[in-house]
């Protein structure tokens, strides 16, 4: 490498979001600020499954199949979602964090891809005990979704959506689907 020639590898990690690449949902390398997001070693995440930094198995694969099926034809994806921490003092703690990645290849949207990673906790907490599926909607909610959106995105019927979102209309204790969303910002 000529001395003027860009350093990949030092601006991958030193990026100021956390960065991941993958092959088949498994993390092949990462940066520093991605295994400080999540209170983990590089021992702790290179070489494993993407499940450890999901709430629970459902919710990793549930993701993994609405990645599939809303990849658009560049090979984007983008959303908000509730990650677990999976290491450190901050162990188990849930969290909202903003994931977009590329896939390599659009037609095979998990073989290989790469992935950015930021921790929205400082604007937004966690604030109630939600079940995964409540997750998801909120998250949904979050993107300014319909009912019928949401219910065609999740596989599941709008009144099904409908039933999750006055549940979480009560934990959130809001009377509007906009209160809610304020809510659920840390607004």
């Amino acid at each position: 490498m000529t001395q003027d020639a860009p350093d990949y590898r030092v601006a991958f990690d030193l990026a100021p979001i956390g960065l991941v690449i993958s092959r088949n949902r498994l993390i092949v390398d990462c940066n520093q600020q991605l295994l400080d997001m999540f209170g983990a070693t590089r021992e702790q995440l290179v070489g494993r499954s993407f499940e450890v930094l999901y709430p629970t198995h459902d919710e990793f694969e549930r993701t993994g199949a609405r990645i599939v099926a809303s990849l658009n034809a560049r090979g984007w994806y983008a959303d908000e979602r509730v990650m677990k921490r999976s290491g450190g003092a901050r162990r188990g703690e849930l969290f909202w964090c903003h994931v977009s990645g590329r896939a390599l290849n659009p037609k095979q949207p998990h073989a290989a891809g790469i992935w950015s990673f930021e921790d929205l906790s400082a604007r937004r907490q966690v604030k109630a005990d939600l079940t995964p599926r409540e997750r998801e909607i909120a998250a949904l909610l979050i993107e300014g979704l319909t009912s019928k959106q949401i219910g065609k995105r999740l596989a599941i019927s709008p009144r099904t959506v409908d039933v999750y979102r006055a549940r979480l209309m009560k934990k959130y204790d809001t009377a509007t689907t906009s209160l809610l969303v304020q809510k659920l910002l840390g607004a």
